[in-house]
């Protein structure tokens, strides 16, 4: 299959997936795509320059050591706008 069309494909299932579950972390759509955050922010500022998805920064963890929710993908959230 092309790339362009993959990638179409993939952009596609993450405007369902975000319309499905409203507010989604990074790591969330990463894990769930099986995609690199690095690769997923990419597809992501697609439908933010075209205005469908906001991002928005968590500014503080949970205060706990764990790591889990400060890793850097769990901080930011993306949601779909329309």
């Amino acid at each position: 299959m092309p790339l362009v069309k993959e990638q179409s494909m993939i952009l596609s299932e993450i405007k369902q997936y975000l319309m499905k579950h409203k507010r989604v972390t990074l790591g969330d759509l990463a894990r769930h795509f099986d995609i690199e955050p690095e690769a997923m922010k990419g597809m992501l500022g697609q439908w933010i320059r075209k205005g469908k998805v906001i991002k928005s920064d968590v500014q503080a963890g949970c205060g706990k050591t764990c790591g889990k929710c400060c890793d850097g993908t769990a901080m930011e959230i993306y949601a779909w706008t329309h």
